[in-house]
C-alpha cells in the first residue's frame, strides 16, 4: 500500500506525461516499453482503488501526446483509442494461472453476450506507428498519425511515398467514405541494411525499427520519407460506422475485403475460438516471433462479430472487446559495468559491453557485442551509464540507447585502448580508401581496429597457424584445422618440466614423434572415445611420421611463400611476390620505411603501413628470427626494381576450369612473364583467359570489350616463351 496515494498518483501522471511526450513527439523514448507499462499499470491500480484520484488529463484517460512538429493538425472523426494490455504471470503453474487476464477477458465477453467460446480475429501486434487512412470515392485523400487519440498530425504527403499504401482502391463496392487504420513499420532486414549504409557513410543510425518508422513518417520533407524503407499493414475499419454494410458482419471478413481492395494485411492474421484458441495462437506466434520479417511486441485479440463488439462497448481508454497480449519485453534498462576488447581469430579488436545482468525477452543478457568505437562515440556510452538493451530479430542483443538523465557524475568518455589485452601488441586502426584520383589515392581512418601481434598473439594463433601451413604458404601437408585446434588447446608439449600447448609456428620445427603421440592421446581422451590401443600405448604413428616429414620439407621454401605465410594483413600472394622481387631479401624488407614501400607499384600507404607496423612489433620480429633459426631457408636474389618479361605491365584474369594445367600453375607462369594476375575484371584488364564454366567474369569482359583467350591460346602462347 502506498503511504500517500494522491502524491504517488500525481508523480506517476507527471512521469508518464513526460514519457508520452518523448515517445510520441520526439520519437526518443528514455525508458523501455516494459518500464512504461509498469508505471501505467501502477497508476491504473491506484485510480481503480481510489476513483477520486482520477483526473481528466490522466494518462489512463488518454492514448498518447499531442504532436508539436509543425505538421498540420487532424481531428479524428472517431477517436484512435489504444488497447488494454495483458501480461503473463510466469510464476503460475498452469495456463489458467499464467494467462489469468486472458481468462477474465474471455469470461467477461461470454457472460455479457451469453455465449461460449466466442470467435476472435487474431493478429500480431506490430511495433510501429499507428495511422489512419481516409478514402473518398476510392481515392486516398488524407493520412494522419494517432497523436493523442483525438488529434493527430497530417502526414498525407509522406504516406503517399509508401508503396504499400494504395492511392486508389481496387475493385468495386467500397463506400463513398472509408477510413482504414493500420501500422506503418520498418521491416527488420531493411532496417539493418539502412543502418549498415548509414554506418559506412558516417551518418546517424536508427535506434530501432519502431523509432525508425515513427521518425521517418513524420519528416517535413516527403522526399526524406521516401528514402526510408517503410511498409504498411491494415488492421481495422472505422468508417463507415456500420462496416457490415460494405465489408461483412465480421472483422475477419472486413480484412479479407480490404485485401481485395488493395490493402496489405499481415499473413499471420487468423481466427481463433475461445480461451484455448487464443493461447494456442499466442504460443504459435511466440515461436515465430524471432523469424518474422517485422518486430512485434505481442498479439491482438478482437471479438470477430461486429454486433458483439457494439454490445461490449468501451471503457474510458480502450474497447472491452479487444485486448493486446504482450510478450516478454524485448527492451530493458540496465547498467553498463565495463567495455572490454575481444580479439578475434583474424586479429579484429571488437569492443564488448559488460552489463549488469538483465532479463530481455526471457533471456538473461550480461554481454553485448558493440559494432565498433564509432558506435560507442555516437551513443556517447560511458562506464556506469544506464543503457537500453534490445533483443529482437536474430535474437542477438544490442545496446540501442543511453539514458543520459541517469548518468553518474564524473563519468568520462570511453577511449579505445592502445594495446591488445591478450598479447600487449599495439592496436591499430584500419584505413580505407576515401577516393582515388589521377593525383593519387586519398585515405581515411576506418571504423575497425586490429591487433598487430600476428603470429605471436594467442587469440590469433589458430588462424595464424592454419594460414602458415596452407598450400600456397609453407605447404605443410596434413596440418589441418582439427590438428591445429588440438595443438593450440592441449598441453601436449613437455618442455622445461611442464606440459603446455604450442605457442609459436617455430615450435612446429622442433616437434618429435613422442609429442605427436601425446597429442593424439589427449585428443582422443578429450573426445571420450579412447580406443584400447591407445590405453595400452600402442598408438599408430604413421600419421605422425608423415606430418613430421611434411614439416621438414617445408623448411626449404621461397621468400614470397614465407612472406605470405607470415599473415601480414593485406599482403596476399601477389603482394608477397612483388615484395620478394623488389627487395630480394628479408632483411632489406624489414628495414624498409613506409615511404620506401609506397614507391613500389601497387603498394599504397595502407599496405605499406601494415608491413611497417607488423615488423615494428618486437614479438613479430622474434617469431621471424625463431623460424629462421629453426632452419627455414630460401634463396635470396638481387633486387628487381623494374618489371621484366613479355607481359610486364599487363593485367590478366583467369576464369573457369583450365583442363591441361591448374589455375595455380597458369598463374605462376603468367606472373613469371611479368603479368599481374587479378581476381576481378575491370577496365584495366588487358585480357581474360576463360575455360569451361566461366561465368560473370567472362560476361563482364565481353561487356567491356576486353580480349578473351581460350585455354588453347594460352597454352600456345606459353609454349612460345
Amino acid at each position: 500500500m502506498t503511504a500517500d496515494p494522491a502524491r504517488r498518483a500525481a508523480q506517476l501522471r507527471a512521469e508518464l506525461a513526460e514519457h508520452n511526450y518523448r515517445y510520441h513527439v520526439l520519437d526518443d523514448p528514455s525508458i523501455p516499453d516494459a518500464d512504461y507499462d509498469a508505471l501505467l499499470r501502477e497508476l491504473i491500480a491506484l485510480e481503480t482503488e481510489f476513483p477520486e484520484l482520477q483526473t481528466e488529463d490522466s494518462p489512463t484517460m488518454r492514448v498518447g501526446a499531442a504532436g508539436s512538429r509543425g505538421l498540420p493538425e487532424v481531428i479524428h472523426d472517431i477517436p484512435m483509442l489504444s488497447l488494454s494490455n495483458a501480461f503473463d504471470d510466469v510464476s503460475a503453474e498452469d495456463d489458467a494461472g499464467r494467462y489469468a487476464e486472458i481468462v477474465d477477458f474471455v469470461r467477461r465477453i461470454e457472460t455479457t453476450l451469453g455465449i461460449e467460446a466466442p470467435e476472435f480475429s487474431v493478429e500480431p501486434k506490430l511495433d510501429g506507428l499507428a495511422i489512419s487512412l481516409r478514402y473518398e470515392d476510392g481515392a486516398f485523400v488524407r493520412g494522419a498519425t494517432r497523436g493523442d487519440g483525438t488529434k493527430g498530425e497530417d502526414v498525407t504527403a509522406n504516406l503517399r511515398t509508401l508503396k504499400t499504401v494504395p492511392l486508389r482502391l481496387r475493385g468495386e463496392g467500397w463506400p463513398a467514405q472509408l477510413e482504414v487504420r493500420g501500422e506503418v513499420y520498418m521491416p527488420r532486414a531493411d532496417f539493418l541494411a539502412y543502418n549498415e549504409r548509414a554506418r559506412e557513410n558516417g551518418e546517424k543510425t536508427l535506434a530501432n525499427p519502431r523509432n525508425g518508422a515513427a521518425g521517418s513518417l513524420r519528416q517535413k520533407n516527403p522526399q526524406e520519407t521516401a528514402r526510408r524503407p517503410l511498409a504498411f499493414y491494415a488492421y481495422a475499419v472505422h468508417l463507415p460506422a456500420a462496416p457490415e454494410q460494405n465489408l461483412g458482419e465480421r472483422h475477419s471478413a472486413a480484412l479479407r475485403q480490404l485485401r481485395e481492395w488493395g490493402f496489405p494485411i499481415s499473413p499471420e492474421v487468423a481466427t481463433a475460438r475461445g480461451f484455448d484458441g487464443l493461447i494456442a495462437y499466442y504460443k504459435r506466434i511466440g515461436e515465430l516471433r524471432d523469424s518474422l520479417p517485422y518486430d512485434i511486441d505481442g498479439v491482438v485479440y478482437k471479438l470477430d462479430d461486429y454486433a458483439g463488439q457494439r454490445r461490449m462497448g468501451f471503457v474510458s481508454r480502450a474497447p472491452r472487446w479487444a485486448i493486446a497480449h504482450k510478450y516478454p519485453a524485448q527492451e530493458q534498462a540496465t547498467e553498463l559495468l565495463a567495455i572490454e576488447i575481444q580479439i578475434g581469430r583474424t586479429g579484429a579488436a571488437t569492443p564488448v559491453a559488460r552489463l549488469k545482468p538483465v532479463q530481455v525477452a526471457g533471456v538473461t543478457v550480461s554481454n553485448v557485442t558493440l559494432h565498433n568505437a564509432d558506435q560507442i562515440a555516437r551513443l556517447d556510452m560511458r562506464i556506469g551509464d544506464s543503457v537500453i538493451v534490445r533483443r529482437a530479430g536474430d535474437v542477438i542483443p544490442e545496446i540501442v540507447k543511453v539514458i543520459p538523465e541517469r548518468r553518474p557524475q564524473g563519468a568520462e568518455p570511453w577511449q579505445f585502448p592502445q594495446e591488445c589485452p591478450v598479447c600487449h601488441s599495439a592496436l591499430v586502426r584500419v584505413q580505407k580508401v576515401k577516393k582515388q584520383t589521377k593525383a593519387g589515392i586519398e585515405y581515411e581512418e576506418g571504423v575497425a581496429w586490429v591487433c598487430s601481434g600476428g603470429l605471436f598473439c594467442p587469440a590469433q594463433r589458430k588462424e595464424a597457424l592454419f594460414h602458415f601451413a596452407a598450400r600456397r604458404a609453407m605447404d605443410i601437408e596434413g596440418l589441418g584445422g582439427e590438428i591445429i585446434d588440438d595443438m593450440v588447446e592441449l598441453p601436449f608439449l613437455r618442455r622445461d618440466g611442464e606440459a603446455r600447448p604450442l605457442q609459436s609456428p617455430a615450435e612446429l620445427y622442433s616437434l618429435q614423434l613422442d609429442d605427436l603421440t601425446e597429442l593424439r592421446r589427449l585428443s582422443q581422451e578429450r573426445a571420450g572415445n579412447v580406443p584400447e590401443t591407445v590405453k595400452k600405448g600402442k598408438v599408430a604413428t604413421r600419421w605422425a611420421e608423415n606430418l613430421l616429414e611434411a614439416i621438414d620439407r617445408s623448411r626449404s621454401t621461397t621468400l614470397e611463400r614465407f612472406l605470405f605465410a607470415l599473415g601480414i594483413r593485406d599482403v596476399g600472394e601477389s603482394t608477397a611476390k612483388l615484395l620478394a622481387r623488389w627487395f630480394g631479401g628479408l632483411d632489406a624488407l624489414i628495414a624498409a620505411t613506409e615511404a620506401e614501400l609506397c614507391q613500389i607499384p601497387d603498394v599504397g600507404v595502407v599496405v605499406a603501413r601494415r608491413i611497417t607496423t607488423f615488423f615494428a612489433e618486437a614479438h613479430n620480429r622474434q617469431v621471424v628470427a625463431d623460424l629462421r633459426a629453426a632452419g627455414i631457408r630460401w634463396t635470396e636474389s638481387e633486387p628487381q626494381r623494374t618489371s621484366q618479361g613479355v607481359l610486364a605491365g599487363k593485367t590478366v584474369v583467369l576464369t573457369g576450369t583450365l583442363e591441361s594445367m591448374g589455375r595455380d600453375e597458369a598463374k605462376d607462369r603468367l606472373e613469371a612473364l611479368g603479368a599481374k594476375v587479378s581476381g576481378s575484371v575491370s577496365k584495366k584488364t588487358d585480357f581474360v583467359v576463360a575455360g569451361p564454366g566461366a561465368g560473370s567474369k567472362l560476361e563482364k569482359a565481353t561487356e567491356l570489350g576486353i580480349e578473351v583467350w581460350d585455354e588453347a591460346q594460352l597454352v600456345a602462347f606459353l609454349a612460345e616463351q
